[in-house]
């Protein structure tokens, strides 16, 4: 039987090597054949996502096509650099939501022993692609006239010497032909190992036409419905936190805030999450005998639950509330598979969704080690647990006679990863979870439709600068009809501060979970179910300043959306949209005023002479308020953040116990630093500590933020006054601070001047503020190329 030919856009971005191609995919004798229309394979060295959606285009265009014209998309997942993974991934992703197309994920590994195929290479294929830090990923293949035959079951990383002696172990390890970019670094080290058969060094990166090769000869890879959303990086490794985490969480020792830097139950947050120490473990198997004593599951002790911790391709989470150990579940990889073995949660938090989120954590981390599968068992009578389960995507795939006794079967449950977890609406955690794909509007009414075209132009703006993943939607009149933000917050609090590798792959995961829910939000407003892609005039996107590898992503995801719609693309400044944030407090407000950016990662006054003309007049010379906030707060052990924390308990202190320095109070310039301060308060917690003298939290808390606030207003009032306007505005996260706001309110008001403040819920990072200047700049057409790249250090 022979199926139409589908038109399938490829590229891979995870080496220092632009793969790309455009082909006919069709399917004739049971088999698929590929015809390669136009093809753009070049190095193209950390420029990737400047070049990759441009590339697309051209290709399309030498094959006589056009967008609208692709039937699917085929992106490579990897392993390979982690950034480059991720462009690639998020480049696919918004192609797939612009065009409405499925897009599917293929190994890098796999094309590149594809590759091998199509030169004419028979026999074994050893793949050694670079992994950075003397580690590589290697894939052994035997290839034959049919193609490459994986000998392996799911990618890892190994060092170096590690791979290259294993491979130098078996029997037949002469005949291994090596390729692979790791190769470039590695070469020596393997002939050292006795493995000398290299192949030609113009077959060691995957092409376009290979990874196509590869995708063809995977039938998985074209069932389904090809969700966005579902397609993954293979990391094959946590992030180097996490690894150091797990390290520390396996120490003998008490965990302080010494080693930890976070004290949780002070976080000021109940139910948290954060993995398993062995510290945890007695009140582990206290909960564990509690729920499962007189089951048919017998319960482990807490010497079995302090081994597992140290056991290599473990994964074992806890929730706590207020220091008391609530749930835990845990899970061990096996091949690509990941095997559930517990999930407890205690009877009076049940029904709470404590179990969906345990088996999100560590799935999510069996994902990152390479699992593609998850699987359990579970006794047959146990209808709660079943139900919980297939709430998430289990489903029976066999059975265990007589498992926990005569009569007692267990069921074998399977599921793929990710699982369908929507993230809950008070905690909106970066998820896969995903809505019926593709997204259709079915009868959406005259009325809707009409409402939809009288608010034109509609724009699209993403933020993704730091550990938020927002999106929002605004019309033409400058109404928010949608505004979406996934926190990241629970990921980041357990290191007292944001991981950029985690933020990334959260992103990644969160970005097109995130578009949907925003899409339905605004077509909720306009009385259907979902806003369409054909209904947007213009995508705006976050370019900088911010971390470099949560930036791109975004950026990726905007261009692929826009490209494929054929929309118009927006960069916009992160820092002006926190000044726009003032107009949703003050629509009416005009230049020129004063403003004071303060935040995590900024302190600074900005002279506003008018909308996007902007004079710095001084910023900090080292660390940001926020930055300062955090490090006190880890100093304490009061968790992160730390702004929230110590405004709390600076509201019970006296502001005059300590008299912390006003740093640069009298520079008579508009510069700050906070370094000296933080080391002043660090240095006197030492101090009473090591008279043995208690130190007062809310005094110490009250006098900290005391002085750093004084510098702020003081400094503030002479720029308002220099700089002779009527307004004074205040953007960043530091702004949400109670005090800080009633400091300028209260003195700046004394001389006569209007203050503004972002509402609570738009000082921290948003997209609706990104669209007021994502709206503005399409009007005013102010547009960027599809060669756009992320900007770390972009200024106002």
């Amino acid at each position: 039987m022979t199926t139409p030919d589908r038109v399938v856009l490829a590229f891979d971005t995870s080496t220092d090597e632009l793969a790309c191609a455009v082909a006919r995919v069709g399917v004739g004798d049971g088999r698929r054949r590929v015809e390669v229309l136009a093809s753009g394979d070049r190095p193209c060295r950390r420029q990737a996502n400047v070049e990759l959606v441009p590339t697309c285009l051209g290709l399309l265009d030498e094959a006589g096509l056009s967008m609208g014209d692709v039937d699917r998309v085929v992106v490579g997942r990897g392993p390979g650099s982690f950034t480059g993974v991720r462009i690639g991934i998020a480049t696919a992703k918004g192609l797939g939501c612009g065009l409405d197309r499925p897009v599917a994920g293929a190994s890098t590994l796999d094309a590149v022993a594809w590759r091998a195929w199509a030169a004419g290479v028979r026999g074994l294929v050893g793949v050694v692609g670079d992994a950075m830090r003397r580690e590589v990923y290697p894939g052994l293949y035997g290839v034959d006239d049919e193609g490459p035959k994986r000998l392996f079951s799911v990618e890892t990383v190994m060092k170096a010497p590690a791979a290259a002696a294993a491979w130098a172990d078996r029997a037949d390890g002469a005949d291994i032909q090596l390729t692979g970019d790791g190769l470039r670094k590695y070469r020596g080290l393997f002939a050292e190992a006795g493995l000398t058969a290299v192949l030609p060094e113009a077959l060691w990166h995957p092409t376009g036409e290979s990874l196509l090769l590869s995708a063809a000869a995977d039938p998985a890879l074209w069932e389904g419905d090809g969700h966005p959303a579902l397609v993954l990086p293979v990391y094959t490794r946590l992030s180097d936190a996490e690894e150091n985490e797990l390290k520390r969480l396996g120490m003998a020792e008490p965990a302080t805030v010494a080693t930890t830097g976070v004290d949780d139950a002070l976080a000021g947050r109940h139910l948290q999450l954060r993995p398993m120490g062995v510290n945890d473990a007695p009140q582990v198997a206290l909960l564990e005998d509690a729920v499962f004593a007189g089951t048919e599951h017998t319960p482990w002790n807490e010497a079995m639950f302090s081994q597992e911790l140290g056991a290599e391709g473990r994964t074992w989470w806890v929730a706590h509330d207020q220091g008391e150990v609530v749930g835990f579940a845990g899970a061990q990889m096996a091949g690509d598979d990941l095997e559930v073995l517990d999930v407890c949660v205690s009877p009076a938090r049940r029904r709470e969704g404590v179990g969906r989120r345990l088996l999100a954590r560590v799935t999510y981390d069996g994902q990152m080690l390479g699992a593609r599968t998850a699987s359990l068992e579970v006794f047959e009578d146990n209808a709660a647990a079943r139900a919980l389960y297939g709430s998430v995507g289990f489903s029976e795939a066999g059975r265990r006679p007589d498992y926990y006794g005569s009569g007692r079967d267990a069921l074998i449950l399977t599921a793929s990863l990710p699982l369908s977890i929507a993230a809950s609406d008070d905690l909106p955690d970066p998820t896969a979870a995903v809505e019926p794909w593709p997204m259709v509007d079915a009868g959406r009414t005259a009325e809707a439709a009409a409402a939809v075209e009288a608010a034109k132009p509609l724009v699209l703006s993403i933020e993704s600068s730091c550990d938020e993943t927002a999106m929002a939607v605004i019309d033409g009149t400058g109404e928010i009809v949608a505004n979406v933000v996934a926190t990241q917050i629970d990921f980041h609090a357990r290191f007292g501060g944001v991981v950029p590798e985690i933020a990334s792959r959260k992103h990644t995961e969160a970005v097109v979970g995130v578009f949907e829910e925003a899409m339905a939000q605004a077509g909720a407003h306009f009385g259907c179910k979902t806003l369409l892609v054909s209904d947007l005039d213009c995508v705006g996107v976050t370019q900088g300043p911010g971390l470099v590898g949560a930036l791109v992503v975004g950026i990726a995801f905007a261009k692929g959306l826009a490209a494929a719609a054929g929309i118009p693309l927006v960069g916009v400044n992160h820092l002006e949209g926190h000044l726009y944030a003032n107009l949703f407090e003050t629509p009416d407000l005009e230049p020129p005023f004063v403003a004071s950016l303060v935040s995590g990662g900024h302190t600074m006054l900005v002279h506003v002479r008018g909308w996007g003309d902007y004079e710095v007049l001084g910023e900090t010379i080292d660390d940001a308020v926020g930055e300062a906030f955090d490090k006190v707060a880890k100093a304490l052990g009061l968790g992160y953040p730390g702004g929230p924390v110590i405004s709390r308990l600076a509201e019970q202190g006296d502001p005059r116990a300590v008299a912390f320095p006003r740093a640069m109070l009298h520079s008579h310039d508009y510069r700050f630093s906070l370094s000296g301060l933080k080391t002043a308060v660090i240095t006197y917690i030492e101090a009473e500590n090591a008279a043995g003298r208690p130190i007062d939290l809310p005094d110490l808390a009250a006098s900290f933020q005391a002085a750093v606030i004084d510098v702020q207003v003081a400094k503030a009032l002479t720029a308002v006054e220099e700089c002779d306007v009527d307004d004074f505005c205040v953007g960043g996260g530091v702004a949400a601070n109670p005090a800080l706001r009633a400091a300028y309110r209260e003195r700046l008001g004394e001389r006569g001047v209007r203050v503004t403040v972002p509402p609570m819920n738009a000082c921290t990072d948003n997209a609706a503020m990104i669209a007021l200047v994502a709206l503005r700049d399409y009007h005013a057409g102010r547009l960027v190329p599809l060669s756009m790249d992320g900007d770390p250090n972009m200024s106002l």
